[in-house]
């Protein structure tokens, strides 16, 4: 049975079209399981009917036959999404004769749905003269090929012929789904960039010539950092210096001592460049690919386009070929910093990823240049090159061959979105009070720089978040008491008189440093954070010294400890803490404050000891991210399980709400620093169950302060309590888009004002 069913998928997936998939695919099951007939039925794109789309044993001819959702045996599997085995299938209330079929010789039935992440994608039966009951083992061979095949057949409705198999003509209007990774609204012409080359399309191949090979890598690395030059240059006058640190980071990799020894270490083998390249890349991209954080580990794809600016620079082109004659969406397999740096400004319309993440370097670059990206979209370029689109970088979604309806809609939700830029730009520098006097601080979460000159800094009460982690991953070895009270001074130094809260080291076996690798089964609940520092007080110790030295005359630093699931772990925190004082105190001509203590709330069984750590903490900061993944099992960067991610989750709010009236109790300042805060509705929700101090990234502070200025705290209150008693997050969703439309908000959560 396994060897079948391997045979049948192989098949299957080899085949050149899906016309030719799919006949292989009812030929080799009908002849496996022995049976007169095999049919594949698949889901037309509105998920309204059932397309016959290829039979053995049927009299009709594929795509002659169309059944809706409501109709048939066919129809009901695919309603009930599960399998129906029927001995005799005429006798069944949902049967329905179709006389172009000649369907009434067959009385056995056997189906079951072809379901792809929730998705119903179509229907496979199989059927028999004989009037018998399928077995267990051929019904179970049959759901399980089905499962095997959703996985191929998804693929084939992204990148084959399936959207001009099931849709109407090729001048329809066509729709595709992606992930929202920068706002905004583009309407232009695709332009499908298919010319880069792919460093996963890199086959082993060895050299005749050593020292050649060498020679070309390393004209490459110097191409390549001359390129992320420019590339910085070009930006200086438009983006901070945290967002043009990305640039710093690819610069100072290539530069690093230990890639380039790693890359002539495989030359040296026998090895081409380029192979020699794939294999250093791939190695350094899985240490940040096994990172829970979702930050850092999106930092592979940074690696990983280190690694495609090499290969480009291996094999020399000069540019991008792309027609700028006129304004287009660039639509590309992997979205670089590089690739939009070299494209005008005012010729980029928006940005298409078929792959990546929200996340990416790439995805915040485009943010913070205003470029209108979606991620992550299933769909074939190639079929819709130079073809007109609308990108909506709210909703994700893209608009092929729109209607001129549609194009003016959106050209209006243009003209109203210059408006509201305009507006929230407005009073930044001025304190963030609701409408009925309630004032709410604003810090930023920051990681690899802080600019001081940004307007935004004017705007914001501190930062509620510093990740120190960042600069030890970006070295080839453990950064000196010295090189860390250097950066933590520049960080202190930017805010005079504001606080900053910086989180001690939070790397371990998620998060391996590439000088102290560390495999673990299960790295997300393993060594991580305050367990390894704690393990480590060599290290943690020299860390605490830099951060309190560099307080030193700016008296505004807080400390804060990750990952705390127990009392004793922050009591041990707290002694080091205190004897990284007692040191630097002891060899200081001045006295000078001790740095206010605090901690994460991000593992669920602090939940329970809020009441206990009061006495122990001067504040606490929630990190919604990991605290929902935990409360939630799920890992958001697991595609598989992602959309089980709900920030938005009735546990979660709950859970927000016993934190902050815990705090409250115990008279313990608070504050939300994941991405919930900076979120239009997220911030809301946490200001109606009682926060007051949210932490966000530079690009959300504007848009957060402005919406805030909107509200009453009494509305929002009371919108909360009424949040709390829904049973599941699309109602808590469906409320909140309710009440922006009333504020007359929706303009940040979709396209317009």
């Amino acid at each position: 049975m396994l060897t079948q069913l391997r045979d049948i998928v192989d098949h299957v997936a080899k085949a050149e079209s899906l016309d030719d998939a799919l006949a292989l695919l009812v030929k080799n099951t009908r002849h496996s399981m022995r049976t007169e007939c095999c049919s594949v039925y698949l889901m037309s794109n509105d998920n309204l009917r059932l397309e016959l789309m290829a039979t053995e044993g049927l009299k009709a001819k594929p795509n002659t036959v169309s059944l809706g959702i409501d109709e048939g045996l066919v129809g009901l599997v695919a309603r009930s999404c599960e399998p129906l085995n029927l001995a005799n299938a005429s006798v069944h209330p949902s049967y329905k004769y179709i006389p172009s079929i000649a369907e009434y010789k067959f009385n056995s039935f056997l189906a079951t749905p072809i379901i792809y992440r929730r998705q119903n994608l179509g229907v496979l039966v199989v059927q028999q003269k004989e009037k018998r009951q399928f077995t267990e083992v051929e019904e179970s061979f049959l759901v399980t090929l089905s499962a095997q095949l959703a996985v191929v057949l998804a693929h084939a409705k992204a990148h084959e012929s399936w959207s001009t198999q099931l849709q109407a003509s090729s001048t329809q209007q066509k729709q595709f789904k992606g992930i929202s990774a920068s706002n905004g609204v583009g309407i232009a012409p695709l332009w499908f960039d298919d010319a880069q080359p792919k460093i996963e399309a890199i086959l082993p191949s060895s050299c005749l010539d050593i020292e050649l090979e060498k020679d070309r890598l390393g004209t490459a690395v110097e191409l390549a950092l001359k390129d992320f030059r420019r590339a910085k240059k070009r930006f200086e006058q438009e983006l901070n210096t945290e967002t043009l640190a990305i640039f710093d980071l690819f610069s100072h990799l290539l530069n690093d001592p230990m890639l380039k020894a790693d890359l002539k270490k495989q030359i040296n083998q026998g090895d081409s460049a380029e192979w020699a390249l794939r294999q250093v890349i791939e190695s350094y991209a899985g240490r940040f690919e096994r990172m829970s954080d979702s930050y850092l580990s999106e930092r592979a794809n940074d690696v990983r386009e280190l690694g495609q600016r090499l290969l480009y620079f291996l094999n020399y082109e000069d540019k991008l070929d792309i027609d700028l004659s006129h304004p287009v969406i660039l639509v590309t397999t992997q979205l670089t910093a590089s690739m939009l740096a070299s494209i005008p400004k005012d010729k980029l319309k928006a940005v298409i990823s078929l792959e990546g993440a929200a996340n990416s370097h790439a995805a915040i670059l485009s943010k913070a240049l205003g470029i209108p990206a979606i991620m992550g979209v299933e769909f074939n370029p190639t079929h819709y090159h130079k073809s007109l689109a609308i990108v909506d970088g709210y909703s994700g979604a893209l608009y092929i061959k729109p209607t001129e309806a549609l194009i003016q809609e959106y050209t209006d939700l243009q003209n109203e979105e210059l408006e509201l830029s305009k507006l929230i730009t407005l009073d930044l520098d001025k304190p963030t009070l609701t409408l009925d006097g309630h004032l709410m601080k604003i810090h930023l979460n920051a990681g690899l720089s802080v600019d001081s000159s940004i307007a935004v800094n004017k705007g914001v009460d501190g930062v509620g978040l510093y990740r120190t982690e960042i600069p030890f991953l970006l070295h080839q070895r453990f950064p000196s008491e010295e090189e860390q009270f250097l950066q933590y001074k520049a960080i202190l130094e930017t805010y005079p008189q504001k606080p900053v809260v910086m989180r001690t080291l939070d790397i371990g076996g998620d998060k391996p440093l590439p000088y102290l690798p560390i495999e673990e089964d299960n790295p997300f609940l393993g060594w991580r954070g305050i367990r390894f520092t704690l393990d480590h007080p060599d290290i943690f110790l020299l860390q605490l010294k830099a951060m309190i030295r560099a307080n030193i005359g700016n008296e505004n630093l807080s400390i804060m400890l990750p990952m705390i699931s127990g009392i004793p772990e922050l009591k041990q925190a707290r002694a080091f803490i205190n004897q990284a004082y007692e040191e630097v105190l002891s060899e200081s001509e001045s006295d000078f404050s001790k740095p206010r203590i605090g901690m994460m709330v991000e593992v669920p069984s602090m939940l329970y000891l809020l009441p206990r750590v009061a006495g122990l903490v001067d504040f606490i900061s929630v990190g919604s991210n990991d605290l929902t993944q935990y409360l939630l099992a799920v890992d958001r960067n697991n595609s598989r399980v992602s959309h089980v991610y709900e920030s938005y989750h009735p546990a979660v709010l709950l859970a927000l709400k016993q934190i902050i009236e815990t705090a409250n109790q115990h008279n313990l300042p608070v504050s939300v620093c994941g991405e919930l805060a900076g979120d239009p509705i997220g911030c809301l929700i946490l200001i109606g169950l009682g926060y007051r101090n949210l932490s966000m990234n530079t690009s959300n502070v504007a848009k957060i302060k402005y919406i805030i200025r909107q509200v009453t705290l009494a509305e929002i209150e009371s919108m909360t309590e009424i949040l709390l008693h829904h049973d599941d997050a699309e109602k808590i969703l469906t409320d909140m888009m309710t009440f922006f439309e009333q504020k007359d908000l929706l303009g940040f959560i979709r396209a317009g004002k």
